[in-house]
């Protein structure tokens, strides 16, 4: 009798909102930045591959939050500079149909790198980088694919494949610039330490240290956060853990996630470099499927958003 008296209840209250023009439900307005939020895919990325988003439900729940978000879609292997290139024309394009000023950029992967870059060549678009999981000092995975990876063998071959397939698949204008030792060579250590002489900004002040929270390009302010998890297996029913343990794991000498050292992943503020996430649980894959008892990464990305706009961003 209760629970029937509550159904009844509901369902008049939900008419009364309807005949009085109150909407049921309304967007919230916790990650209603007000510059709009960027979101960049890593190595071997894309944007939606056979309908499944590389950021999986991440724009929606920033969406549902009131940010405005665009994706960008660059190429899943190549040199951090090339990658950047068009991220730039991509923000060029999107800031002369929309009228937007300045953009917060946020890179998973390579394309912590990448956000970097375009803050670097485009500082007056850029008002704030977050690097997810970022290489920023290089990965321990791509040191040894590096050394070890023979032109025109078949691993090279497979890989290379496997990219102009992502690359044609996601729409990306050209897969015959794919290049996977560009992309190994930019990731290594080696890369990234001549990336990094070049793009210094936001750099840590220590070993495995955090650096600035805000640095200045060319005048131009710019805020810079990094964030990344050190787990690998964190869910039995999620087959891509299996894989980056088996693939991933012996190749590290600190904490990682899989692909990513914790160190190595520093660039900014260090908003937290130990979650309980690997690789993908960063980007919320394979679908959704993360530890038990680890953070949700959606509400990660709209708690940072609302840090964004706390700051006036």
């Amino acid at each position: 009798m209760i629970l029937q008296a509550l159904r009844r209840f509901a369902a008049g209250l939900a008419v009364l909102m309807v005949v009085a023009g109150v909407p049921a439900a309304h967007a919230g307005t916790t990650a209603q930045t007000r510059h709009p939020i960027v979101l960049v895919h890593g190595f071997m990325g894309f944007n939606s591959l056979l309908g499944i988003p590389y950021w999986y439900k991440i724009p929606e729940a920033l969406r549902k939050e009131g940010a405005t978000v665009y994706i960008a879609s660059v190429n899943p292997s190549q040199t951090t500079e090339y990658r950047g290139e068009e991220l730039i024309r991509q923000m060029q394009q999107w800031a002369a149909k929309d009228g937007v000023q300045k953009f917060n950029l946020i890179g998973h992967s390579h394309g912590g790198p990448t956000v970097r870059y375009a803050a670097g060549v485009m500082p007056a678009m850029v008002a704030s980088v977050t690097t997810v999981a970022g290489a920023n000092f290089g990965s321990e995975v791509a040191d040894q694919l590096e050394s070890s990876m023979t032109p025109g063998a078949l691993f090279e071959q497979t890989a290379t494949g496997l990219a102009k397939l992502i690359s044609y698949l996601n729409g990306t204008p050209s897969t015959s610039d794919v290049n996977l030792r560009a992309a190994v060579d930019s990731l290594s250590a080696t890369g990234m330490a001549k990336f990094n002489a070049r793009f210094p900004a936001g750099a840590p002040t220590t070993p495995c240290g955090s650096g600035p929270e805000v640095a200045a390009i060319d005048g131009h302010p710019i805020r810079w956060y990094s964030v990344s998890g050190t787990a690998v297996k964190t869910n039995g029913w999620d087959i891509s853990d299996l894989l980056l343990d088996t693939f991933a794991s012996k190749y590290f000498s600190e904490e990682h996630d899989g692909l990513v050292g914790r160190c190595a992943s520093h660039w900014g503020k260090v908003l937290k470099d130990n979650y309980a996430w690997n690789h993908l649980d960063e980007i919320n894959q394979v679908f959704g499927l993360v530890g038990r008892s680890a953070p949700s990464p959606l509400a990660f990305y709209v708690q940072h958003a609302n840090r964004l706009k706390q700051v006036g961003l």
